[in-house]
């Protein structure tokens, strides 16, 4: 029975830094959504046809595996609140690892413009994800997602059983991802390091 923890946000909230807290205190395996784009983006160019499937598959067949072989995971995702699609894409996920026996988290996380734009430009993100190095570009590319979608939920607005908000504006990673926690019990799984962070 493997659980699925969605860590939600829009671009630069620190999505990617509270799931690699997560990953270290739960030893989960962890997908950035970036994994998937910056290895198709090398193979196939920039939001091409077959980057963007090639990116789908990855997801695909990365989440079949996980129910298969009951691991949990960790998924770092940008949900446009106000597109249909999404919530028939997460609900999928949420239900075949339900299906599987598993357990499904929704963790959201909302911060003020300022600070994202402020995190968007952290050597750690910038070493993690090779496609934010220009920043010029990243920039305007926040920005116009800000513009063009809703990117948070509206308040009192849920779409699962288990989906918790945290505005991570003044919060560390770590404190983030102890909220995560104990709001849902979860205990660390028994690994060793190199089963949930190789090469990490």
């Amino acid at each position: 029975m493997a659980n699925l923890i969605i860590v939600c946000g829009p671009q630069a909230v620190g999505k990617m830094t509270v799931a690699e807290s997560l990953r270290d205190k739960l030893r989960y395996n962890m997908m950035m959504n970036h994994d998937s784009i910056e290895l198709s983006d090398r193979i196939f160019g920039f939001a091409t046809p077959a980057q963007r499937e090639l990116n789908e598959a990855i997801r695909e067949k990365t989440f079949e595996l996980a129910v298969k072989h009951n691991v949990d995971m960790i998924f770092t995702y940008v949900c446009a609140f106000d597109e249909p699609e999404e919530r028939v894409y997460l609900t999928g996920l949420k239900d075949m690892f339900e299906k599987a026996g598993g357990h499904f988290y929704f963790v959201e996380l909302s911060a003020d413009i300022e600070t994202r734009i402020a995190r968007n430009e952290t050597p750690h993100r910038m070493e993690r994800k090779a496609s934010k190095r220009d920043v010029a570009w990243s920039r305007a590319d926040l920005l116009r997602s800000e513009a063009r979608y809703r990117l948070n939920t509206e308040e009192g607005e849920t779409w699962f059983e288990n989906h918790l908000k945290i505005d991570n504006t003044r919060l560390e990673p770590d404190e983030v991802a102890d909220l995560v926690i104990e709001k849902y019990h979860l205990v660390p799984n028994e690994k060793d390091e190199k089963e949930y962070r190789f090469g990490v």
